[in-house]
């Protein structure tokens, strides 16, 4: 009971809190990846909904994780294979527990469906991880992407993986279409939430066409499909720069291995710059985003910050894969090294293109990924779950089919690994993942 100024006692309601856990493949890095930047833009809408969370992770910390705790989101570092988590896990008694990606809900899922049977499972898929390594596998045996094995073993784990979670986030139509059309998903397994992004305010500067010089291209460069395409970039760029001798090509992205570092040339302009300190600013900088994308998945977090920024860029198919939809895209998709060379020269050179190419990238963000679009329908979505959690389980009897067998299978595995590390003090212990087609991406 609280008075108010006239003396008038008055009830104030009480805002209930509800718990969160999120278990992360590794703590954000917004500065660095796109899915960081994702894992914050889901952390945000939850903190909308008060929800208190907390993040636990089997990773290190590292120089560029972002300080979750200025947030007022508790962390936990936590182990694979270990029951200390099942004490973690049974006071915290989250209402929902986010999955970041597949692999994750492999090793944590079964103990959160023993520890705590209630509670909505949801996978974060970031991006389909089965369809970048077919599209990658195709690229290295060189036959189309397009003929890519999907029905692989990856596939078949991230496959179970979203069966057996209550909900599965996607972040590309194409993928929805995927999922349901090739897969038989069902529907009401999966939801659509992409990239959500907030719009500028009408006093936020765009610079212009004449004030704005260079190529670049930028992304986490542990990535796979990210290095690929640096790589590409390299064996076009002469041609490019044939035309336009006086631009330069400045490569950004965190964590360069030896062999993008070693293409290092200013003689031919072609210039590793490393991680990007103030994204806004870098890209606002420069006239054109090259991103000769070869292959990989879900939406291209580059792509996207490029058009936010009135940055315009050429692509690939794939690269644009989920953007545009029926819209023109903001810049242009090429489908030949030809094609990719030629645009980008025009692109580079003709104002009167660049700035159509610059529009049509503010209105696919406008129209396709402006947050309100999604947020109060996705926070509508997870409450109806949590009020008929029991009914949805049981329209997905496949689900509950391969929590039972994981519960038989994966949670002995794990006790038995639990149990040889315990008395295996002098060697390092086993871990039961494998973490290496998962690294912490991208785009």
């Amino acid at each position: 009971m609280e008075f108010c100024a006239s003396g008038k006692s008055v009830s104030l309601k009480k805002i209930q809190l509800k718990n969160l856990l999120i278990i992360g493949h590794t703590f954000p890095e917004p500065s660095t990846t796109a899915a960081g930047s994702r894992m914050m833009q889901l952390i945000e809408l939850f903190k909308e909904d008060n929800y208190q969370i907390t993040f636990a992770s089997t990773a290190a910390i590292s120089e560029r994780t972002f300080n979750l705790e200025t947030r007022n989101i508790s962390v936990k570092s936590i182990l694979l294979n270990d029951s200390s988590f099942d004490e973690f896990l049974k006071p915290l008694n989250p209402e929902i527990v986010i999955f970041d990606r597949y692999i994750t809900e492999e090793q944590f899922g079964w103990r959160v469906s023993e520890t705590c049977p209630n509670t909505l499972k949801i996978l974060d898929t970031e991006d389909l991880h089965f369809l970048r390594k077919a599209r990658e596998g195709a690229i290295k045996k060189d036959v189309l992407v397009s003929d890519a094995n999907l029905f692989s073993e990856i596939a078949k784990r991230e496959l179970a993986s979203i069966l057996r979670c209550d909900l599965s986030l996607i972040i590309s139509e194409y993928e929805m279409e995927l999922l349901q059309n090739t897969f038989k998903i069902a529907p009401q397994l999966l939801y659509y939430l992409p990239f959500l992004v907030e719009i500028f305010s009408e006093e936020t500067t765009i610079p212009s066409f004449k004030e704005r010089q260079n190529f670049m291209t930028i992304g986490n460069l542990l990535h796979a499909p990210n290095i690929d395409s640096v790589l590409q970039l390299k064996k076009i760029w002469s041609e490019i720069r044939k035309p336009i001798p006086k631009a330069e090509l400045h490569i950004y992205g965190a964590y360069a291995p030896q062999q993008i570092l070693q293409l290092n040339n200013k003689k031919e302009d072609f210039i590793i710059k490393g991680w990007a300190e103030d994204l806004e600013k870098t890209l606002k900088s420069y006239r054109v985003l090259l991103a000769p994308i070869r292959f990989g998945a879900g939406l291209k977090g580059k792509l996207l910050d490029a058009m936010h920024f009135g940055l315009p860029s050429v692509t690939t198919e794939i690269g644009a894969e989920g953007l545009c939809g029926k819209l023109p895209f903001g810049g242009a998709i090429t489908s030949s090294k030809e094609d990719f060379i030629k645009n980008s020269v025009q692109l580079y050179s003709e104002e009167i293109r660049w700035q159509d190419a610059q529009k049509n990238g503010f209105r696919i963000i406008q129209e396709r990924f402006q947050k309100d679009l999604f947020s109060e329908e996705f926070k509508s979505r997870i409450a109806d779950l949590l009020a008929n959690l029991d009914a949805h389980r049981k329209e997905n009897f496949v689900g509950q089919i391969l929590q039972y067998h994981t519960l038989q299978g994966t949670k002995y595995m794990s006790k038995w690994i639990e149990a040889k590390n315990a008395t295996s003090q002098n060697t390092s212990p086993v871990c039961f993942a494998n973490t290496d087609e998962v690294r912490d991406d991208y785009k």
